[in-house]
């Protein structure tokens, strides 16, 4: 298992958090992850033989926000 921590733009309230979170977990690989709109971030816990970084941006993305 592998740990990133991803910079989110764009999350303005807990629902944004709780939104992208959702997107995360739900790709194949992804075992935990832990959004703040406060602090703008995500902490991915992962199976990087199973996901990797450019599918968690590309959920975040898919959600509607941005990874900077």
């Amino acid at each position: 298992m592998e740990t990133t921590t991803l910079y989110v733009s764009g999350m303005a309230c807990g629902g944004c958090a709780h939104a992208v979170r959702q997107a995360l977990l739900a790709l194949d690989g992804v075992v935990e992850a832990k959004v703040s709109h406060v602090e703008a971030t995500a902490e991915v816990r992962y199976d990087p033989s199973r996901v990797g970084i450019p599918q968690l941006k590309a959920a975040i993305e898919q959600a509607g926000y941005s990874v900077t």
